[in-house]
């Protein structure tokens, strides 16, 4: 028999997301947020967009941004992300 698997929200997610993709979680808590990927589609988009981002730092390659590139993108941030994360049920 399969064990239960206690739901673990988005936050909780978005929280422990550093130590998950370092292996840093312990094996039930590993359990919960591969479960909880697999059914949401939020979460999984920012786990991928994190760990290309892990792979791009680690690479040692450099490149230079257009000017004004982090100040466009805080600011669009700023407006398109919301003040809480949203519910993923």
């Amino acid at each position: 028999m399969k064990p239960r698997v206690i739901e673990i929200s988005c936050l909780h997610v978005w929280r422990e997301l550093s130590n998950y993709i370092d292996g840093q979680i312990d094996p039930e808590l590993r359990l919960r947020m591969e479960e909880h990927f697999k059914g949401c589609k939020h979460c999984s988009a920012i786990l991928d967009g994190t760990n290309n981002v892990v792979r791009l730092v680690g690479d040692g390659r450099t490149f230079d941004l257009p000017d004004g590139f982090s100040d466009r993108l805080r600011k669009r941030l700023e407006t398109e992300l919301p003040e809480q994360p949203p519910d993923c049920d």
